[in-house]
Parts: C-alpha cells; sequence; structure tokens
C-alpha cells in the first residue's frame, strides 16, 4: 500500500470510501457545500488527510488535525479521526499502516499527545486501536452532542 496526503482531486474517491465508515450517516449536504469545506480542509496545513493506495485505489484513510496549544510549552496536539478501510481489505494491517503514518506526522509536526475516539465498543476495534499505538485506559473520554 502506497500512503500519501490527500489531494484536492481525491473529494469523490474519499467519499466512496466514506461509505465503508458507517452503516448509516447523516446524508452529505448538496456537493457544492462538500465542495467548499474540502476546499476549505485543504487549505489548512493543520487538517491532514491520508490515504492508502492499491493500484490507484484508496483503500483506507484517516484525518490527522493538528491542534495548536497554549499549554505543554506551546506544544501541539493531534486528533485522528475517521479511520475506515475499505471491507474488503480489513485485517491485512493496512489500517495500523495509516494510522502509523498519522502519528509519524503528528510527532514530527511537534505533538506531544495525539487523541483518538472512537464509538465503537467490541474488544476487537479496542485491540486493533492499542496495537496500533494508542492506550485506551490513559484518559476518559466525554462527549457531548447537541439535542436535535
Amino acid at each position: 500500500m502506497n500512503i500519501r496526503a490527500l489531494q484536492p482531486n481525491d473529494l469523490e474517491s474519499l467519499l466512496a470510501l466514506y461509505e465503508h465508515l458507517h452503516r448509516s450517516d447523516i446524508p452529505l449536504p448538496e456537493h457544492q457545500v462538500v465542495t467548499l469545506t474540502w476546499r476549505e480542509l485543504m487549505s489548512n496545513p493543520n487538517y491532514r488527510y491520508f490515504g492508502g493506495f492499491l493500484n490507484e485505489q484508496i483503500i483506507s484513510s484517516c484525518t490527522l488535525s493538528v491542534i495548536p496549544n497554549l499549554t505543554r510549552g506551546c506544544m501541539p496536539y493531534g486528533l485522528i479521526e475517521n479511520v475506515v478501510t475499505h471491507t474488503a481489505h480489513r485485517n491485512k494491517g493496512y489500517g495500523k499502516s495509516i494510522l502509523a503514518h498519522a502519528l509519524e506526522s503528528a510527532w514530527s509536526s511537534g505533538c506531544y499527545k495525539v487523541m483518538l475516539l472512537t464509538g465503537k465498543k467490541d474488544d476487537a476495534t479496542l485491540r486493533f486501536y492499542e496495537s496500533a499505538g494508542f492506550d485506551r485506559h490513559a484518559k476518559q473520554a466525554f462527549v457531548a452532542k447537541p439535542a436535535f
């Protein structure tokens, strides 16, 4: 698998891969809104989208946000989201490779930590993230969502 930063022309491929992220999701808004959001993300160096490719097809991806910080000596921290591997390519090490790439990017940017949240509760998923270098016991996560 070849891993690289995603480029503006990778949007459609990434959206197709995201169909393997959640069984159901909130529908995307009109394409113009999606495109404007993608342009904003691509223009900010603190948002990094990585893709793993086999034969020019994206099969794995994750997002790293590098967040500036006024504590810890002004060292930034990272947040990884939207970790996904195409269902036909799971359990082959691709997800772990994309996470290793994202962590290396965070460490080279001076991040003092990287956080990752998952809504999955099954032990296999939790062991996967631990095998990729994350500690599920290091912190307690809390999530708030708006009432609809």
